[in-house]
């Protein structure tokens, strides 16, 4: 069933969307770095918990962990365990890199690396293969929008074209108000999302039960497709090694956005703050859930796993929720792909373009907002248009990559005698291997492609850092007396330090 109150309804929350991210601005002027790409460093932490729990819960919140419901079972509650690790990560660590960015300027993840290894070329090969990583994601949540809208409007509008569709929405807001717009409609559509989810995740369980007994489901499941509640799960494929592995490569990505939100708070107590409130948000996710094993039941046969929640919608639950969920599938794309686009722009025209070229802050400033058009034109689009794979297995590849920058991370927060040579070796090395187990011998022995990237990385990056001169002590004590100010590790003969704020720094 599709209706044009539905579509009516899904097209009123992109037109309330673009009106929130194009009056985030406010009048104020949008061509520095520390505007357009960290919002001042201003956010609240309503509107920061808002922003980072919309952003992390995305299209497969309404598509894909259902979607993986319904062919697969179980091996959903991967993404559990992967958010939970995100706010005990906010928690700790935000505070410390919103420190770093506030005290030393940086506006990036990259530029970070990058001051703290003393190596712009370093800054430049992370935000590459972060990129990775980050494009993967927004390709994500731009095919997952294209859908939605095809879906909506009854097919009138073929995914082709509601790719550039969505993307040129996005782009508009997050050209005029950069983060701000990012901050704001983040607000609005982690709230719709939240009630949406369970609107329909409570009406699809009194449907199918007759009231809201999860256990008379579960054990219907159990009786019926008893596989779906263990590993390797109902397709057979998702082995304990490679949901084992999954988890881990996807906890130790720190994924470039969520370091921009963090920098983007207006304090270090208020990440702490909203990262306490995360997981009260994270519960999105489980009504979705429970309408991909309802699906098993009641659409046993569909072409498309990830579109179980749309299809169960449009035949079994009324009009006006359907549109709703529109809308909120629309939302957690939208609030998703656009963090994502924003930091890989940000991050190309400031660590890899600039210190290529020379150009000032200013100029880079206003390269960062025209940075997001080709990078949406010549890249997300023509991938998103493709599809070239399920969302949760986009998802799982990007992380894959990313993942591989873990030693920079490492030698920030934990080891201070890491090298710049060391981790441009572990990065390189475990990027070749993740790229082999990615595209020619897929995930040996059903271990994912990135951990054993890092299997390789990790001790590259431990022997190259011990054969070779670490950063300047300087560099390394004013980094590890924000990281770590109770156990600072001092490397050989170190005059006294100064203090945090008289030492001198140079973005690059």
């Amino acid at each position: 069933m599709t209706s044009a109150w539905a579509f009516l309804i899904t097209l009123a929350y992109v037109a309330i969307a673009m009106i929130i991210g194009l009056r985030a601005r406010g009048g104020r002027r949008m061509n520095s770095l520390e505007e357009w790409g960290v919002a001042g460093r201003s956010m609240g932490p309503v509107t920061l918990y808002l922003l980072i729990a919309a952003g992390s819960v995305s299209a497969y919140t309404f598509m894909g962990a259902p979607g993986w419901a319904y062919a697969k079972g179980v091996p959903v509650f991967y993404v559990a365990v992967y958010l939970a690790y995100l706010a005990l990560i906010a928690w700790y660590f935000g505070p410390k890199v919103w420190q770093f960015g506030e005290r030393f300027g940086h506006v990036t993840q990259a530029s970070a690396i990058a001051d703290r290894y003393q190596s712009p070329l370093l800054g430049a090969l992370a935000a590459l293969v972060m990129s990775i990583g980050s494009v993967a994601y927004a390709v994500l949540q731009t095919i997952g929008s294209a859908y939605i809208l095809n879906v909506m409007s009854g097919g009138v509008i073929p995914v082709w074209l509601a790719v550039p569709l969505v993307l040129a929405c996005i782009a508009v807001y997050l050209f005029v108000s950069g983060q701000r717009a990012i901050g704001r409609t983040n607000a609005f559509q982690g709230v719709l999302m939240l009630v949406v989810a369970w609107a329909v995740g409570l009406w699809a369980l009194h449907g199918a039960t007759g009231g809201l007994d999860v256990g008379a489901l579960f054990s219907r499941l159990q009786a019926e497709h008893g596989d779906f509640l263990t590993l390797p799960g109902g397709g057979g494929d998702m082995s304990f090694s490679f949901w084992t592995t999954s988890i881990i490569v996807s906890m130790f990505s720190f994924m470039p956005p969520v370091w921009t939100q963090w920098m983007s708070a207006s304090s270090a107590r208020t990440i702490r703050r909203s990262a306490t409130w995360l997981p009260t948000y994270y519960v999105v996710i489980l009504p979705m859930v429970v309408v991909g094993f309802i699906g098993i039941f009641a659409l046993p046969d569909l072409a498309r796993a990830d579109t179980v929640v749309l299809e169960y919608a449009m035949q079994f639950l009324p009009v006006w929720l359907v549109g709703l969920l529109g809308a909120g599938t629309l939302a957690a794309s939208m609030s998703s792909s656009e963090p994502f686009i924003h930091s890989v722009a940000l991050s190309w025209s400031k660590d890899v373009v600039q210190p290529l070229l020379g150009l000032s802050e200013a100029f880079t400033g206003k390269l960062a907002r025209w940075m997001i058009v080709p990078l949406m034109a010549m890249v997300i689009a023509p991938l998103a248009i493709a599809e070239p794979g399920s969302l949760v297995m986009i998802l799982l590849v990007g992380l894959g990559f990313a993942t591989q920058v873990l030693p920079a991370f490492i030698g920030m927060f934990l080891w201070p005698r890491a090298s710049k040579w060391g981790v441009m070796a572990g990065i390189v090395s475990g990027f070749l291997v993740t790229v082999a187990f990615t595209t020619v011998w897929k995930h040996p022995l059903g271990i994912h492609a990135g951990f054993w990237g890092l299997m390789l990385n990790l001790p590259v990056f431990v022997a190259v850092s011990l054969a070779t001169r670490p950063a300047p002590s300087e560099v390394v004590e004013r980094f590890f007396r924000i990281a770590a100010p109770n156990g600072l590790t001092r490397l050989g003969s170190v005059e006294k330090p100064r203090a945090p704020d008289a030492v001198a720094f140079s973005r690059d």
